[in-house]
């Protein structure tokens, strides 16, 4: 126990911004990727960011890793605590430090809610635009660190396109800005390095955000189809039209079950998927879009079709797709949700091949997803209490992770590697690539204190995956699917 650098952080922060006592520890222990867990060293819960420098450089001077950590609700095991590491709370750094409603833009700390930007903006007719299912309770730095997405990603963009600036603790205890209120800043992009780092590279204290003025209205189609090929073969449609919905998310029939037992959104149960397609703009912006959605999904084969009537509903058709996560949580002790993003065109055949990997292994699964940037989300269904099931459900995800990278997309969208990725990894890159990502690591912290053992996996263990031939310069699978 380093009792050293126990006694120098208590002598640090006062009591209420540490948590030593082995039960409260219990809380940090994961992030809402519950099948892995570690209990931290000590937590540590700074209130401003001369606390963080301060925390930062203790940790160097003693060599502690240190774990960043938002609200908790990541997915990809990101703010995992690592045994013998310091757990970096910043949820206490809440404030929104200014909101100019003539730049449009916001400058908030990082432990600032998704939602509450939104709200703060709201009187001006201003908003945030990405919007994760858990924007409720997300937190900003988390967002960052993720490079979030959401329902209205596919015309608004993620966290990376909608953040201007930021402030960064380095491993020295340097405080760096990088970018600023302006559309672009000189030297190297780091600012867009450094989103979607997962706390690699440094410690996010400030965020300046790109407000947009709210849509003078919107209106959701609610569409059912007989087959789950059906609804994205209509996607694939749908953009080929040169239409960019606001968004465009499909589940499957189970989904939509779990999501009406639970929430009583309104959604046609009978249906084999379900797609929300959503226009805005000015009134006769959204009516023609509608009208254009409307002939083209009934062409593509939809059996039910409704529009939003008003506000209230178009609210409970999206609260419905937001509530997605926690109703399947009523179907299994327990959910893997995995991120794989693929081509729109190649929708159809993936979801065959998860549902031929379901067989395999053993596990049901249900889907739900941005389908207008390709982004999946299946869950994978499961009991932790089982002996041999979490393996099992894991080695499925991996098996998905895979799928998705032969049809040539990517293992993660917007949830980022953290712990649950690091194998896909191997799959998605080859060493030359690898090599590089810890080049990048090493610049920023040289030492490996900062969320050591995540999102990017050593050459060795690649190899002892039979991934990655160190020599042959190739990343290769023999027994992938090719699409």
């Amino acid at each position: 126990m380093p009792f050293a650098f126990l006694n120098a952080l208590q002598n640090l922060l006062p009591p209420e911004a540490l948590v030593l006592d082995h039960e409260r520890l219990r809380a940090f222990e994961c992030d809402a990727l519950s099948g892995y867990r570690a209990l931290p060293l000590a937590v540590a819960l700074p209130a401003s960011e001369a606390e963080v420098v301060a925390v930062v450089k203790l940790c160097r001077t003693h060599r502690i890793p240190l774990v960043p950590r938002g609200a908790g609700t990541g997915l990809s095991g990101g703010a995992l605590p690592v045994e013998g590491a310091l757990l970096l709370g910043l949820s206490r750094m809440r404030s929104l430090l200014a909101l100019d409603p003539v730049s449009r833009t916001a400058r908030v700390q990082p432990g600032v809610r998704n939602l509450a930007v939104s709200e703060a903006a709201a009187p001006y007719g201003l908003y945030y635009a990405p919007d994760p299912s858990s924007q409720i309770a997300c937190s900003i730095g988390g967002n960052v660190a993720e490079n979030a997405g959401g329902v209205h990603c596919l015309k608004y963009g993620l966290t990376v396109h909608n953040v201007l600036g930021l402030r960064l603790v380095t491993t020295e205890g340097d405080v760096l800005t990088l970018g600023g209120a302006c559309l672009d800043s000189p030297g190297y992009d780091l600012l867009a390095l450094t989103i979607g780092s997962e706390g690699l590279l440094g410690i996010v204290t400030e965020v300046t955000l790109r407000l947009l003025p709210r849509p003078q209205t919107a209106q959701v189609i609610l569409a059912g189809f007989p087959t789950v090929s059906a609804a994205a073969e209509a996607v694939a449609a749908l953009m080929a039209e040169g239409i960019t919905p606001a968004g465009l998310e499909l589940m499957d029939q189970p989904t939509v079950r779990a999501v009406e037992d639970y929430l009583h959104a309104g959604y046609p149960t009978e249906a084999a998927a379900l797609l929300l397609a959503e226009a805005d703009g000015s009134a006769a912006e959204v009516e023609a879009d509608i009208a254009q959605m409307r002939e083209l999904l009934l062409r593509c084969g939809a059996n039910s079709l409704r529009v939003s009537r008003d506000e209230t509903e178009r609210q409970a058709f999206w609260a419905g797709r937001k509530a997605a996560f926690p109703a399947a949580s009523r179907l299994a002790p327990d959910y893997y949700c995995m991120d794989g993003t693929i081509p729109r065109r190649k929708l159809a055949e993936v979801l065959e091949g998860i549902a031929e990997l379901s067989r395999e292994f053993g596990r049901p699964c249900i889907n739900v997803f941005h389908a207008g940037d390709g982004n999946l989300h299946p869950l994978i269904l499961y009991d932790a209490n089982v002996p041999g099931q979490f393996a099992r459900t894991e080695a499925m995800g991996l098996a998905i992770a895979r799928l998705c990278v032969a049809a040539g997309g990517a293992i993660s969208g917007e949830h980022g590697v953290g712990v649950e990725k690091l194998d896909a990894m191997c799959s998605q890159f080859g060493p030359d690539e690898l090599a590089q990502f810890l080049a990048v690591k090493r610049a920023f912290d040289p030492q490996g204190l900062l969320n050591p053992g995540k999102a990017i996996p050593t050459l060795h263990r690649c190899a002892e995956l039979g991934g990655v031939h160190i020599h042959g310069g190739q990343t290769r699978f023999p027994d992938l699917p090719r699409f």
